[in-house]
């Protein structure tokens, strides 16, 4: 394990890096922060030794760069100057550890020990979470229109080209996303996903390209950009279609020069970035709307990939169900089946919600049913159950009963905002009532989902989970 030591005391530094060297650890010593963050950028620094009083840069400063930058590195900070405030605020910035000079050789060891074996259980985590993910993220099916999208990502994920997901909300564009991921030779490297519904355009300029300290009121300190996040790995920009004409055209820009800059920075970051974007939108139609970029459509769409709709594959059903049900059943040894007629049901209906929506279901299955067996009465139970009552009833509430000219003769904003009401209604309804899950399921921050059933002076319902 290499170990950093950063501290503007020599013989500090020579005490510290003799004791670790003994105990065969690789030593690097830097006598500020500035010096052991060059070290660190070049380096593969698994533990730092942090003093808190340091020229040019503090350690506490420091500490809140390294972890940003750095989350996977440990940082035990040390000081001759110690008290419990400072512990405790270092402590809430990320300090694995805090050591009071004089150094205590045995808990030197013991920092070093304990942060070895910290690195070790995140990085058999990690392991863990890929293996599972490999699970997830399988394209299940075996129609037609399932292998041809097979055949597509085969091909594509060998380049680097910018690829175009399309397809219905829930048909299941991020799995074409990190399949291409998986398999191109950025695999080893990170998937970032940015969800471009759900960002305000206030902040979708920090949070793709990042910020430094203090560039608006909020920005309490540095933190990296999403392309930034995933400098030789790929990027994708789910829900493109939904992204402001500003925030377009500085996508544009970095997908063009691969470059970037901080907001509040004046510093060029040169950027390794594969993107892949999705969307459920006609982009085409956008672009003639102008509520859309040309030239970011062109830069986008080098390869189209558009994901079937699940009523475009019916055949894939049974076997979609059958997966989805044996990974909700986890170790039971009892597995619960649906008969002939339930599958022929279970066909043939449309699925609005796509393979999310046939998810959902699946999982609802294998929760509330008491058997093993399945059939047509039990499926449609299952599939009409309002989520927060199981009252039989369609989910949802009851669409307001006013007259079809009524509603057609309404401009386009009373129309929208008709809808809108209607559908947070739905969603509120079908989450329990609970706002972060609402919220989540529809991609806007809790915080924006409360601004709007204020606007349309919507209640919460009662929490019946």
């Amino acid at each position: 394990m290499s170990v950093l030591i950063i501290d503007d005391e020599p013989g500090i530094r020579r005490t510290l890096a003799s004791i670790l060297e003994d105990e065969r650890y690789k030593v690097f010593t830097a006598e500020d922060a500035i010096a052991g963050i060059e070290i660190i950028n070049k380096e593969k620094i698994r533990l730092v030794f942090l003093d808190v009083l340091l020229p040019r840069m503090g350690g506490l400063e420091a500490l809140e760069k390294i972890r940003a930058e750095n989350p996977q590195i440990e940082i035990a900070m040390i000081s001759g100057h110690a008290n419990i405030d400072m512990a405790v605020r270092a402590v809430k910035l990320g300090a694995f550890d805090f050591l009071e000079k004089p150094l205590a050789l045995e808990k030197v060891l013991t920092v070093a020990r304990n942060a070895l074996m910290v690195q070790r259980l995140k990085e058999e985590n990690q392991d863990l979470k890929k293996s599972t993910a490999l699970k997830e993220d399988e394209i299940i099916g075996t129609s037609k229109e399932i292998e041809k999208v097979r055949s597509l990502i085969a091909q594509a994920a060998a380049s680097d080209a910018r690829i175009l997901v399309t397809g219905e909300n829930g048909s299941g564009k991020e799995l074409v996303a990190r399949a291409i991921h998986r398999l191109s030779a950025r695999a080893g490297k990170p998937f970032v996903e940015v969800n471009c519904a759900a960002i305000p355009d206030t902040l979708i300029e920090t949070e793709l390209f990042g910020h430094e300290k203090g560039a608006f009121t909020d920005a309490v300190s540095f933190r990296k950009g999403r392309f930034e996040t995933a400098n030789e790995g790929t990027l994708f920009l789910d829900e493109i279609g939904d992204m402001s004409l500003a925030a377009q055209a500085k996508v544009l820009r970095a997908i063009q020069e691969q470059k970037i800059e901080h907001v509040g920075g004046d510093k060029t970051i040169n950027i390794d970035v594969r993107v892949v974007a999705a969307t459920n939108k006609d982009l085409e139609k956008a672009v003639r709307e102008g509520s859309f970029r040309q030239d970011l459509y062109f830069r986008l769409n080098v390869i189209p990939i558009r994901m079937p709709s699940l009523k475009e594959r019916k055949d894939d059903i049974p076997l979609l169900l059958r997966r989805f049900l044996e990974s909700f059943g986890g170790s039971s040894p009892e597995r619960i089946e649906f008969d002939r007629e339930a599958l022929e049901f279970l066909s043939s209906y449309p699925w609005p919600g796509n393979v999310r929506e046939l998810k959902n279901f699946a999982e609802r299955a294998a929760v509330m049913y008491p058997g093993t067996q399945i059939g047509l009465a039990e499926a449609k139970e299952l599939l009409t159950q309002n989520n927060a009552a199981g009252s039989g009833k369609p989910p949802g509430p009851a669409v307001p009963s006013f007259p079809i000219k009524e509603v057609l003769e309404k401009n386009y904003s009373e129309a929208k905002d008709f809808f809108e009401k209607y559908y947070l209604e739905f969603q509120l309804l079908q989450n329990h009532g609970i706002i972060s899950r609402t919220a989540e399921a529809i991609g806007i921050y809790p915080s924006n989902l409360h601004t709007k059933l204020r606007k349309y002076g919507i209640t919460i319902p009662e929490n019946k989970e």
